[in-house]
């Protein structure tokens, strides 16, 4: 029981980390990608801190996929779902040029949260899979 409660509180604490990491790493980036002068955060010396979201996603991806983590098994569908929307989001920001910081803003949080979530949708999609394939 006990390693069940640490592999929970595992789970829950790279969501939360990834996510919180997600959010400033997005912030930082739409700041980067509004000024002229500053090579875009991820796509310049901020490599590594896409490598540490993408790891901190497969971790939680990882973890749902055993069942041990924060996504349970009815959440799987709806997570899927949102992973899938974010990553489109970012698809959609990342040509858009609106008013000074909005663009970027949208852009910036959508690309690492997208990073983030892509991992453990991927994970979680491969699981869906076998399900489906088991059931048949």
């Amino acid at each position: 029981m006990a390693k069940e409660d640490m592999m929970l509180k595992l789970g829950s604490w790279a969501f939360l980390i990834g996510i919180v990491i997600a959010l400033i790493v997005g912030l930082y980036q739409a700041y980067t990608i509004e000024s002229a002068d500053i090579a875009p955060f991820l796509e310049g010396d901020g490599g590594w801190v896409a490598w540490i979201l993408a790891i901190t996603g497969a971790i939680v991806g990882i973890l749902a996929f055993f069942g041990k983590g924060t996504i349970t098994e009815k959440e799987v569908p709806a997570f899927l779902m949102a992973g899938i929307a974010l990553v489109v989001m970012y698809g959609v920001f990342q040509g858009i040029k609106l008013t000074p910081y909005i663009g970027a803003l949208l852009a910036g949080i959508s690309m690492s949260l997208a990073i983030f979530v892509a991992p453990a949708v991927g994970i979680l999609a491969i699981k869906a899979i076998w399900d489906i394939g088991k059931e048949a």
